[in-house]
């Protein structure tokens, strides 16, 4: 017993209280933060609009375009189409008028013409047959301010001969004068129809012109055929009918 010596046991050492104030300190701290980001989670627009994230552009989907490509029929063929060019009215058919001037042919030249000229007595293949008439009756728009030669070319059957040639030459208020067109260049005076302006104004003229029809190879269907020309504003068209013969 004397031998026996009680030891005494060491005090355990107390943590300083200054952690435990500081661990009370951060968990009071989480707890707001906590409810503001929980707050934030639910309800992103309670935060200012300086805060707020830029928004994102909707994006559309569009269709996407596709190509048809447009076959042609099998028995498709090109074609073109000829558009019918304006026309004058056909003015009514002058031969009906009694009121004109008689018909006259003439198939020689005039006393005046160059010596060494011959006179043709054999047949032509053609007549002529001229009249007078105002040219309103085919250009209305005109009054007065025209003259000119117009007219027909018929066949022996009385019917329209279309690409004959008619020639015009001479002198007009002593200026050379020269034409030529094809029959048929202007229906207005019918099928075979054909016209030639000389001036701007009606004009005096005595036999110093002339016309004359050729095949389309070139054949003389007439002698040269002198007309007269007038300032008279009822007879400043020379309307000619030529008509095959033989």
């Amino acid at each position: 017993m004397d031998n026996f010596e009680l030891k005494t046991e060491p005090k355990a050492k107390r943590k300083p209280i200054i952690w435990n104030i500081l661990t009370v300190i951060v968990l009071l701290a989480a707890c707001p933060l906590a409810y503001l980001f929980l707050t934030i989670f639910q309800n992103p627009n309670v935060l200012p609009a300086s805060l707020l994230p830029a928004e994102l552009p909707t994006f559309y989907l569009t269709p996407t375009p596709t190509t048809t490509i447009i076959g042609l029929a099998p028995t498709w063929t090109p074609t073109l189409t000829m558009q019918p060019s304006p026309t004058r009215t056909k003015a009514p058919t002058w031969t009906s008028v009694p009121a004109l001037i008689t018909p006259t042919v003439t198939i020689t030249p005039p006393a005046n013409a160059s010596a060494g000229a011959e006179t043709t007595t054999t047949a032509m293949p053609a007549s002529a047959e001229i009249s007078y008439v105002a040219s309103t009756t085919m250009h209305p728009d005109l009054a007065c301010k025209w003259l000119g030669v117009g007219g027909i070319v018929l066949d022996v059957n009385k019917k329209p001969l279309l690409f004959q040639t008619i020639q015009l030459g001479g002198t007009l208020n002593g200026k050379a004068v020269t034409g030529q067109v094809l029959s048929g260049n202007d229906p207005a005076y019918g099928n075979s129809g054909f016209e030639i302006k000389l001036a701007d104004s009606a004009i005096d003229s005595t036999q110093t012109l002339w016309i004359q029809l050729f095949d389309n190879n070139g054949k003389s269907l007439t002698d040269k055929i002198y007309f007269d020309t007038y300032s008279d504003c009822q007879k400043n068209l020379a309307m000619i009918v030529f008509t095959l013969t033989q």
